[in-house]
């Protein structure tokens, strides 16, 4: 399955009358900034961070002004959550982005290899799982947010505008002109700022552009060969693009990437193949991110099988949410999961 962002949804502007006042709470939202609730905040809420403060964040739809360390953190980017807890803030509330198992608990979002110790014991509320029209209103004002991180996200204008009548939102970079197309150093930085965390962003970033560089002068052979990551959806091969989190760890360990793929995809993040244009993926190396049974049902369509790369044994294929996951890693590309994703991909393509 594609991860994040892949279930057709309708724009924000046509939520059913978007969201209400009587939906919202008048009383709810007011209630946000009375004594009783202030009061309620210091019995529950996670420790506050320390940080530099207050800071104004520009971001796509203006800038926020953040005037002290946030203690109750909602996130509704579909990782966001990863890079607010890089910085060791637990979210209050997040975005479902994997479905979980039925009856499994907690929440894989919760576990993976690369956030499970950071999460410990906490338990953060679900405020849109990945496939809604868009973030449940309703319950992040419920959750007495202080700060709201919208960055890798589709939130708009009008979204965006709901959100800031419950809390201050940071939305995307400016300089986000597709969606999800923004560099993962950018978010990084970005949502590192708002947090009071600017100096530690930098060098977290720093860290894992090092690993980045030590991975490409370990293989010197990657950047003789064009590459590209795709999955197999919907019974058809969907291909993304170079500016895609996962077209861009590729590319980040020395790979060229096959850029042809973001003319047809017009913007998005991937773009489904038809049968004629398989040729698109004849490089010389292929990562292909899916759970085990996409897995060989892209093994079993002829057009794919009979590539050079996969019949030359050019081919890495890399579970999604099963086993070590590592296309989520590669798919969330986060401050948190990116060490384990670069280590993952570079080792399976040797």
């Amino acid at each position: 399955m594609l991860l994040h962002r892949t279930t057709p949804r309708k724009p924000w502007q046509r939520l059913a009358a978007a969201v209400s006042a009587a939906t919202l709470g008048v009383g709810l939202l007011a209630g946000c900034g009375n004594d009783s609730t202030d009061e309620k905040k210091s019995d529950d809420a996670p420790a506050a961070a320390e940080g530099t403060f207050p800071v104004t964040v520009e971001h796509a739809f203006g800038s926020t002004e953040v005037k002290k360390a946030p203690q109750r953190v909602v996130t509704v980017g579909y990782t966001d959550d990863q890079a607010v807890l890089a910085f060791g803030i637990k979210p209050v509330g997040m975005v479902d982005q994997y479905p979980n198992p039925a009856g499994q608990t907690p929440d894989i979002n919760t576990q993976w290899p690369w956030v499970k110790d950071k999460w410990g014991d906490a338990r953060p509320e679900v405020v849109m799982k990945n496939g809604d029209a868009g973030p449940n209103f309703e319950k992040i004002a419920s959750l007495r947010p202080d700060l709201i991180i919208a960055v890798y996200s589709e939130v708009d204008k009008a979204a965006y505008e709901k959100l800031s009548k419950i809390a201050p939102t940071v939305g995307r970079t400016k300089g986000e002109k597709e969606l999800f197309s923004a560099p993962w150093q950018d978010n990084a930085a970005h949502i590192a700022k708002a947090l009071g965390k600017e100096q530690e962003g930098a060098e977290l970033i720093k860290g894992i552009q090092t690993q980045l560089d030590a991975a490409k002068k370990a293989n010197p052979g990657f950047g003789g060969q064009k590459a590209v990551a795709l999955s197999w959806y919907k019974d058809s091969i969907s291909a993304f693009t170079s500016t895609d989190v996962r077209g861009r760890l590729v590319t980040g360990t020395g790979f060229t990437y096959q850029t042809e793929i973001d003319k047809i995809a017009d913007g998005g993040f991937s773009t489904e193949l038809s049968p004629e244009r398989i040729d698109l993926i004849d490089v010389d190396r292929i990562f292909v991110v899916n759970d085990k049974a996409d897995t060989e049902a892209v093994k079993q369509f002829e057009l794919f099988a009979n590539l050079p790369a996969v019949k030359n044994d050019k081919v890495s294929y890399l579970l999604d949410s099963e086993g070590p996951a590592v296309g989520a890693a590669m798919s969330q590309g986060t401050l948190l999961s990116l060490p384990y994703a670069i280590d993952q991909l570079v080792e399976s393509a040797k």
